[in-house]
């Protein structure tokens, strides 16, 4: 079996490190599923689910991310999130509140820097949500 090493990382912790034989990446063109050996890109990263399967399992590390930059070399992936949720830490109405009030503070924002926040905890709420959106038609 091909494996990868992968990891995941935010701007406050290891999320996640180890081999995977599939890697799939919310970026800006669309959800990109990575095997081993796959051609090097870079992508930016978009609101949504990462989902990691372990080379050792057949269960998927499931994380949302909110955003980031993914860089893809033949045998290693790396992730470099500006925010990231463990699945099992989401709260869909925290997830869904905060998005309301991110909503809110766009729309109230007097200036770059605020806006820029709300933006960010906007996206983070999305990825939330997406994430939640990925997990119950998986158990269906």
């Amino acid at each position: 079996m091909s494996i990868m090493q992968v990891e995941v990382v935010s701007n406050e912790e290891l999320i996640f490190a180890g081999e995977a034989k599939f890697v799939v990446v919310p970026t800006v063109n669309g959800e990109l599923g990575i095997c081993p050996r796959h051609e090097p890109i870079m992508s930016l990263v978009r609101p949504g689910a990462l989902r990691v399967t372990p080379a050792d399992s057949d269960e998927e590390v499931l994380v949302a991310v909110a955003g980031g930059v993914l860089e893809v070399c033949p045998s290693k992936i790396t992730v470099l999130a500006d925010v990231v949720v463990r699945s099992a830490e989401i709260d869909q109405q925290r997830a869904e509140e905060a998005k309301k009030a991110a909503e809110a503070s766009i729309s109230q924002a007097k200036d770059d820097e605020s806006r820029a926040r709300a933006q960010a905890a906007l996206a983070a709420a999305i990825a939330e949500l997406k994430t939640l959106e990925y997990l119950s038609k998986r158990r269906i």
